[in-house]
């Protein structure tokens, strides 16, 4: 079959009768309902391609401001509240609009076709590019994004680094060591961790550079000390609970991020332990709830600002074209040392 001059102005029912489908469906097709068999889909999508139609909300006489996806699926944290602050600033600078999204539903991850239809319809709403903010993105998602060449950005990515992304993140191992270093000139020898899950990139960095600083100073782990759970205030509570009621409780505990050292500190102050004098602890991000914590928070000052305006810059550099100078962008940390951590306790 030839395609239709491009003078002609290709309607829907056009495409509906080429295909041998109703009006109803090729609409359905085009806004992404899951109620069309695959085969119906990839024969409309195939006849639209070969007409040449453009939708109505795609003509080029209503031009559609570009947009940035960011992909979340937790905003209430301060973590993801100071990062997501920066992104709207630097997109409303550059004049672009954001779009707020859940991680694709796990269906979309195992279908190829699916995840196209996801992809296309993120291009439908004008995005040129997409920031995905500590979630882990399905294989099929990513590679459907690369087809359709729209440039993907990860803060803080769940799983290992992709070659087909680029990555966003800070000296984790380094900042991570320097809270154990800083515990160690204390005097402190049994110093717990309490993490994330290993399967983020984050959380694997930090605990590997808590383990650094514990083989630098000739320290044996103790693994009856070491937890790997949820960044969340309860992981926190609950561990540090369980800690300080062994029968050789730490002196000292590094914890993943500033959540779960809040979650230690509520657990020390239930069993009136005191901080520091009975127990020094110190988190990792530097969120503004770090300072009013009491007493105030010892944490790894991560460059949440930092990271947000250079995701925006990143992704708007690639949709022009630019190739990223690396695949794996880092931000320097800092610790933060306030009055959550001190001396080890006298005997």
């Amino acid at each position: 079959m030839s395609r239709q001059p491009r003078t002609e102005k290709i309607t829907l029912a056009d495409v509906a009768l080429r295909a041998g489908v109703s009006p109803a469906t090729v609409s359905k097709v085009l806004n992404g309902r899951n109620d069309v068999a695959a085969s119906t889909r990839e024969h409309v999508m195939d006849i639209v391609a070969e007409l040449g139609y453009q939708p109505t909300t795609q003509r080029q006489d209503r031009p559609r401001k570009p947009a940035i996806v960011v992909v979340l699926d937790f905003v209430a944290s301060p973590y993801a509240g100071t990062v997501l602050q920066e992104i709207l600033a630097a997109a409303t600078e550059a004049a672009t609009d954001l779009l707020l999204r859940l991680p694709p539903h796990p269906s979309v991850g195992a279908s190829p076709e699916a995840a196209r239809e996801w992809i296309a319809q993120q291009r439908a709403s004008g995005a040129i590019g997409m920031v995905e903010l500590a979630v882990a993105s399905p294989g099929a998602v990513l590679n459907a994004a690369n087809e359709a060449r729209l440039p993907v950005v990860m803060i803080d990515p769940i799983g290992m680094a992709d070659s087909r992304v680029v990555t966003i993140g800070a000296t984790n191992w380094a900042g991570a060591r320097s809270a154990a270093d800083h515990l160690i000139r204390f005097g402190h020898r049994r110093i717990g961790w309490i993490g994330g899950p290993l399967s983020s990139a984050p959380s694997a960095e930090r605990f590997h550079g808590y383990r650094a600083a514990l083989d630098a100073a000739a320290l044996e782990p103790d693994p009856a000390l070491i937890r790997h759970d949820a960044f969340t205030v309860e992981a926190g509570f609950r561990h540090g609970r369980e800690l300080l009621s062994i029968e050789e409780p730490p002196t000292a505990v590094v914890a993943g991020n500033d959540e779960i050292a809040i979650g230690v500190l509520a657990a020390a102050k239930e069993l009136g332990v005191e901080v520091p004098g009975g127990l020094s602890v110190t988190g990792c991000d530097d969120t503004p709830q770090a300072e009013w914590t009491a007493p105030g928070l010892t944490s790894v000052r991560q460059p949440l600002a930092g990271m947000g305006r250079m995701a925006v810059d990143t992704v708007l550099a690639m949709a022009k074209g630019s190739r990223p100078a690396s695949r794996h962008l880092q931000l320097a940390t800092a610790l933060t040392v306030r009055d959550s951590t001190g001396p080890v306790p006298e005997d």
